[in-house]
């Protein structure tokens, strides 16, 4: 690609060489972890770990800024060097990263016995961080378009300093506050990042099979897609009217679904690894249906859009990125392994079930089971890869055309 890179310095084991590496791995293991909490404390079975709020919102908090944060800034900064040509981060930055990401999990488990301010302080500094990183080489870039990933990070850092501040003054509404701005800011990153590598790995593997050509993108479109959810996000973080918030909805959920459909998802539904990105995009647009529904006549519980976007659409995109990217960049071919598969299944089965038990009120044994089925995922994902990401790459395979600008 002729971009950027920095020294071949020696950066340690092989964990350091890549953000792909440590973030999957705590991620998926935190996945791990955070669930099996959450589900003990949720049915009874221990105490909490949590101090100031409720469980709902600190779990919510943990989700977002813990595990997503993890995996979604993993997948951004590895992709940051084929994209915009910016140098890798790795070595000792990488770990200082990570430590942070550490240090803020430990502070949120400490509730209980470190000061509220304290745990906000030491947990704010992850997302600053990668901004200070990534901000440098980002502005050097001939395509402006990549800035935008910055305002993504400066309103994920304001929407957990929101959380906090809900937290310090126990103010439940400002914290739960927080976690929404929060989902609408990783929205806004999984239509800017998805809506370029979705089409594009489509347009390769359609080549490839010899089925057409990708479908071109329409600046107009996908600006209107970015705009139709900041508009979203704007009224429901201000409190709008019941009826403008699922009057935006509704548009997100058209523009989203034309645009979507421009892309031919159905064509490649014989290449998992980018099927997967197009199930992910189509929870995304049900996601927006459902808070129209739930906005414009109560058809259904508020929450079963944050379901959808949070369990299905997330879900199921990042376990496809988290597949591809580990495969690719540790030299293998990629080839997603049966029970990897298994695992999309059963994350989409925990989407629906998830959302059934939502809007049909089916009682603590489907949250439960949803929970298990959103869980099981992470942890094949863990039995399979797990070494990959701490061993050394293997020499890197000839790329296939699916394969090439991964």
């Amino acid at each position: 690609m002729g971009h950027a890179r920095e020294r071949a310095a020696p950066v340690g084991a092989p964990i350091w060489s890549s953000p792909f590496r440590p973030f999957y791995l705590l991620g998926t293991t935190y996945a791990l972890v955070l669930i099996a909490a959450w589900l003990g404390a949720w049915l009874g079975a221990w105490g909490a770990p949590w101090g100031g709020t409720t469980l709902a919102l600190w779990h919510g908090h943990e989700m977002l800024f813990g595990v997503v944060a993890a995996i979604a800034i993993g997948i951004t900064l590895t992709a940051l060097p084929s994209w915009p040509g910016t140098g890798e981060v790795r070595g000792t930055r990488l770990a200082l990263l990570v430590a942070l990401w550490v240090a803020g999990r430990l502070a949120c488990w400490a509730a209980p016995w470190l000061p509220p301010a304290w745990r906000a302080a030491i947990d704010a500094l992850f997302l600053p961080a990668v901004f200070a990183v990534v901000a440098p080489q980002l502005l050097r870039t001939p395509n402006r378009l990549y800035l935008l990933l910055l305002p993504i990070l400066a309103a994920l850092f304001a929407a957990n300093l929101a959380w906090h501040a809900g937290v310090i003054a126990a103010d439940a509404s400002l914290a739960a506050l927080g976690l929404r701005g929060g989902v609408y800011a990783l929205i806004v990153l999984f239509v800017l990042k998805g809506g370029v590598l979705t089409p594009i790995f489509t347009g390769n593997a359609l080549r490839e099979k010899g089925r057409g050509d990708q479908a071109p993108f329409v600046m107009a479109l996908d600006t209107a897609a970015v705009a139709s959810v900041l508009a979203l996000a704007a009224l429901d973080l201000a409190g709008a009217p019941a009826r403008w918030t699922g009057s935006a909805a509704l548009a997100c959920a058209l523009v989203h679904g034309w645009r979507v459909v421009r892309w031919k998802g159905w064509r490649v539904a014989d290449v998992p690894l980018v099927f997967v990105m197009h199930l992910g995009f189509a929870w995304l647009v049900f996601a927006f249906a459902l808070k129209a529904a739930a906005a414009l006549g109560g058809a259904v519980p508020e929450p079963a859009w944050l379901h959808a976007f949070t369990v299905g659409a997330l879900g199921m995109m990042m376990l496809g990125l988290m597949t591809r990217v580990v495969l690719r960049h540790t030299g293998r071919a990629l080839v997603v392994p049966r029970p990897m598969q298994i695992g999309w299944a059963m994350m989409f089965a925990a989407a629906l079930l998830r959302l059934a038990a939502t809007v049909h009120e089916l009682g603590p044994w489907a949250v439960a089971l949803a929970a298990l089925f959103w869980a099981a995922p992470f942890a094949i994902y863990l039995l399979l890869f797990a070494r990959m990401l701490v061993a050394p790459s293997l020499p890197r395979v000839p790329p296939s055309l699916t394969d090439r600008v991964a």
